[in-house]
């Protein structure tokens, strides 16, 4: 694919990607088993394991945890009213979309709590194992510490659009708004009085500018991450695009945030072409 050429221009020491087309084959470039630091995708993998307890029936996503009224749900979608970081709630639950490290490590240990085990040897055997992501582990928080490769995330992707670990009903509801009125801010990005969420994943919406592409469909999901990563799947387009960096984000965000939107939209003019 041609428009995996513009991420060998990117201003950063190393780089592996890939693109996941509609028929699901694989696209990539640079080296997919290099293992890089993913920061925040990592809350992705923290939902998909959520969905597997709740489908396991040790906890509820309406299963209070946090301040009072607050829930998984909640925590999981960013409307827990937990700061960045900090364990002092800033709001009421379900009353602002406030992107939060403290929600999904709550959201976290309140699986972990439920399954009797830490979070991380749930996730292992609940979702890295199973899919066969050898190369990935998490070595510090569940809300960003998570280390895989693009062939591991790969693997991933699949997950999501053909789910064999949670049920069809489950997965729609990963990427299906949650509480769809809330305004909020997504770092680095911007402040949208809509700022749609589903459970750990962030859905595109009609949020302008955006880290996904001009041309992305409203209804594509995903996440980026401070380590110079990104991961998004256009359900509207049947395609995926996955990038690993080992840049900060914040050393090159203005640029980021034309280079990725661009490849993007490189992606989706090539496979509509």
């Amino acid at each position: 694919m041609r428009a995996l050429d513009l991420v060998a221009d990117w201003p950063v020491p190393t780089v592996a990607a890939a693109v996941v087309l509609p028929d699901g084959s694989v696209d990539t470039t640079g080296d997919p088993s290099h293992v890089f630091r993913i920061a925040s995708i990592t809350k992705m993998l923290v939902g998909w394991a959520a969905l597997v307890a709740v489908e396991e029936g040790i906890v509820s996503l309406d299963a209070p945890f946090g301040q009072p009224g607050c829930t998984l749900r909640h925590l999981l979608s960013h409307a827990g009213g937990y700061p960045f970081t900090g364990a002092e709630p800033i709001a009421a639950p379900g009353t602002r979309r406030i992107y939060s490290n403290t929600g999904i490590d709550l959201a976290a240990q309140l699986v972990a709590e439920s399954a009797d085990m830490p979070f991380e040897q749930y996730l292992r055997e609940a979702v890295l194992e199973p899919l066969g992501m050898q190369q990935s582990s998490l070595r510090g928080p569940a809300a960003y510490g998570l280390h895989s490769s693009v062939a591991d995330l790969v693997r991933f992707v699949h997950q999501l659009s053909s789910p064999t670990l949670i049920s069809t009903g489950s997965a729609a509801e990963f990427h299906t708004v949650q509480f769809p009125e809330l305004a909020g801010l997504v770092p680095g990005v911007g402040r949208f009085d809509r700022n749609p969420w589903g459970l750990g994943t962030e859905i595109r919406g009609h949020k302008h500018p955006h880290w996904t592409g001009t041309h992305n469909s409203p209804d594509t999901f995903g996440h980026f991450g401070g380590a110079g990563t990104l991961l998004w799947v256009d359900m509207g387009a049947q395609v995926a695009c996955i990038a690993l960096t080992d840049r900060p984000f914040d050393e090159w965000s203005a640029e980021a945030l034309l280079r990725w939107p661009a490849f993007a939209d490189a992606v989706l003019a090539e496979v509509a072409g």
